[in-house]
């Protein structure tokens, strides 16, 4: 069984970022920005409540402290001063879980505080020392750093495929500041064949192994609300 989840709740102030809304019926699973990339109390507020609407689980999506670079621009920060930085976050949106009902699902670090700690076992374990105070899963990618330091967790480990960005030769991502338009269908079929036969395919046709706990959709992705309908759509039967 496998869930749908998306990184959402992007907005700040009175700018938009993301269709939440049309996106809520086709997920199963939220990841909600915390003020550091984007989104802000009223924004953060907001989301939870229609996930909680939608009966979508939640969970913290936190970044480094880069709004301007939407946290997508890498920064060296001591060990210690990340895991603050991450239990900040994570602390922030735990409040507004609990105004509304609900509890924490995970975290998943955001933009280049997750490619960070796909390769650097030092910036991994700050990231799960924070996500450890909250006793609560870990997502991020199959045969990186991430499932050698965060698999080991009590807490557990979930594994997520992208149905909306390439991957490299060596299984990485291919993360760019600005995200480009996907193909719903052919996106929606590579979904499934993560998912029912743990293979993917690079940008230059290698085949790839891959673990599929959960496919992910941005929200700024350009057509997301249709991808995410398309994935959704192909995934029915095997959604948990």
């Amino acid at each position: 069984m496998v869930a749908i989840n998306c990184d959402m709740g992007e907005a700040f102030s009175i700018y938009r970022c993301g269709d939440d809304e049309g996106l809520m019926p086709y997920i199963t699973v939220a990841n909600v920005a915390c003020g550091f990339h984007a989104s802000d109390p009223r924004v953060m507020a907001r989301t939870v409540a229609l996930a909680k609407e939608h009966d979508v689980k939640v969970g913290a999506h936190p970044s480094l402290p880069d709004r301007e670079g939407f946290g997508r621009r890498e920064m060296k920060m001591e060990r210690d001063e990340l895991t603050a930085a991450v239990i900040y976050q994570i602390g922030a949106l735990e409040g507004f879980l609990r105004r509304e009902g609900m509890e924490l699902n995970h975290v998943k670090p955001h933009g280049s505080l997750y490619g960070m700690a796909a390769r650097d076992p030092e910036v991994a374990a700050a990231v799960a020392d924070a996500a450890d105070v909250f006793g609560v899963p870990l997502m991020g990618m199959s045969g990186t750093v991430h499932e050698e330091v965060w698999g080991a967790r009590d807490a557990g480990f979930l594994s997520e495929y992208y149905a909306d960005l390439d991957y490299r030769d060596d299984g990485s991502l291919i993360i760019t500041r600005e995200h480009e338009a996907f193909d719903p269908e052919t996106s929606a079929q590579r979904a499934v064949r993560a998912v029912t036969e743990g293979k993917a395919t690079s940008v230059n046709g290698k085949e790839l192994t891959v673990r599929a706990d959960c496919v992910c959709v941005h929200s700024d992705t350009p057509n997301a609300v249709e991808l995410a309908r398309a994935v959704h759509a192909a995934l029915e039967p095997h959604l948990s």
